[in-house]
């Protein structure tokens, strides 16, 4: 577990993420804050869902991230005629040994970049509830655990276009986040020109981060603390979509989790060993709208689950630390300035 002193190592593998940045950013042209998140989830061992319309580089994003970290990589084309055991992994028959030899599927890698993976049936996405939440495989009743780091990164067109089926909601409640990669400006798009033009740049990315760097990263996110009213103010964000009148499906609880280790990755990448309430708050959209399903009213009113996880966020009050003095937050509002210190029981 990491200790008050050992803050320094924190710092020597928050360099190490800085070099990944670096490296995506190189990709993926005016997108810093999608990159960001990107590596929160990453630290954060969740799983990352990219949704947008076709050509804006969600795929791009997927394999530069891969590609940055020296690690297993595989990659799923998800297809209507796509079966379960092609990404779980299936038992065949040696005839010379006379006995069942397991062949692992797509899933046993450490990165696993599923793309349009709303193009395969509920039945082939199931494939993946068990090893994005349990990180095994369960096959003729033998369970294969999957390497560490492990993390799906999955891209999605929109549901309105052809070809598409919805995730079904076990499935999506297993992404951490969901992001949108969106159009470039005129100028990022313009040096996209000059840089994709004739190669890709993808064809000369090198590895920048060991895995086992990554898993250094990751244990000392597990270690940032949280404290109480922090985590009271986390679960009363969900605990509101649970009520709300524009939602018939609110966040569960795996929500509640995600949104803290979010929150202490976010904490880490600011070269902090404590979360703030404004680390909440910048990922509570992110995190919570991929997992609500709004009303028929809602939606004839064009409400969107994002309008309603923002109408949360401005009605729920913002934790105040005793005794000392708030600042602007995120949104505008008043964010307590917590010790600028860890707790020594770290």
């Amino acid at each position: 577990m990491t200790t008050y002193d050992d803050r320094a190592s924190l710092t020597d593998v928050t360099a190490t993420v800085e070099r990944v940045r670096g490296s995506v950013e190189g990709v993926i042209e005016g997108k810093p804050e999608v990159v960001r998140l990107a590596l929160t989830v990453l630290l954060a061992e969740g799983h990352l869902l990219i949704e947008d319309v076709p050509g804006v580089g969600k795929t791009m994003l997927a394999k530069a991230l891969a590609r940055s970290i020296d690690c297993s990589v595989r990659r799923i084309q998800f297809t209507p005629d796509l079966l379960p055991s092609d990404i779980t992994g299936v038992s065949i028959w040696d005839q010379q040994r006379r006995d069942f030899e397991f062949k692992p599927g797509a899933v046993f890698a450490q990165i696993v970049i599923g793309d349009e993976i709303n193009r395969a049936s509920p039945k082939t996405q199931s494939a993946l509830l068990e090893s994005m939440e349990e990180r095994q495989v369960t096959i003729d009743g033998q369970t294969y655990e999957l390497p560490s780091p492990f993390m799906v990164v999955a891209t999605q067109n929109p549901v309105e276009m052809e070809g598409t089926y919805p995730l079904p909601e076990a499935q999506r409640d297993r992404f951490m986040a969901r992001v949108s990669v969106g159009y470039p400006s005129v100028e990022s798009e313009l040096r996209m020109l000059d840089v994709h033009g004739g190669v890709s740049p993808l064809e000369d990315l090198q590895p920048v981060a060991h895995a086992h760097e990554i898993v250094k990263l990751v244990e000392a996110v597990r270690d940032v603390h949280v404290a109480e009213p922090v985590r009271r103010y986390a679960v009363e964000l969900v605990a509101a979509t649970r009520t709300h009148p524009d939602l018939r499906l609110g966040a569960s609880p795996r929500a509640t989790l995600h949104l803290l280790r979010a929150a202490k990755a976010t904490a880490a990448l600011a070269g902090r060993e404590y979360a703030l309430p404004d680390d909440v708050q910048s990922l509570a959209v992110a995190v919570l709208s991929h997992r609500l399903l709004p009303t028929a009213q809602a939606q004839l009113n064009r409400r969107t689950a994002e309008q309603v996880v923002l109408e949360i966020l401005q009605h729920t009050p913002v934790p105040a630390a005793p005794g000392r003095p708030g600042g602007p937050g995120a949104l505008g509002r008043t964010v307590p300035a917590y010790p600028q210190q860890p707790p020594r029981s770290l």
